[in-house]
């Protein structure tokens, strides 16, 4: 034991763990190597900063500075962290590419709910 602390991750990424689709999704991250804490924030471990409800409404991710980001900025702080994402994540970061994903991602927060179930259907 060299008495080295363990390194810290690239982002720590707060996900609704009751959800089918999350749960996959951060199984994909998870399996592709993500440089990343997941936190379940269904399980009551939201970010300081925010609800829990807001936690469960929106994605947000914790960069490594401290920065709680949400949305399309918290997937590319993400994406970052994952090899053979990262460049979508340094992409998707810069403007204009942050505000359409952004765009994207509300417009799918409208349709999250049906997609749950029949995600939910689908599995169960």
């Amino acid at each position: 034991m060299t008495g080295e602390a363990p390194a810290q991750p690239a982002c720590e990424v707060y996900f609704d763990g009751a959800c089918p689709l999350c749960r996959a999704e951060i199984g994909l991250y998870q399996r592709q190597g993500a440089d990343a804490r997941f936190v379940d924030v269904s399980a009551g471990s939201a970010p300081r900063e925010i609800t829990p409800e807001a936690a469960l409404k929106r994605f947000h991710v914790r960069r490594a500075d401290g920065t709680l980001v949400s949305g399309a900025a918290a997937f590319a702080a993400l994406w970052k962290a994952t090899p053979g994402w990262r460049w979508l994540g340094h992409l998707t970061a810069l403007p204009p590419f942050v505000w359409i994903a952004e765009v994207a991602y509300r417009a799918f927060l409208i349709f999250r709910p049906a997609l749950q179930r029949l995600a939910r259907r689908k599995t169960g």
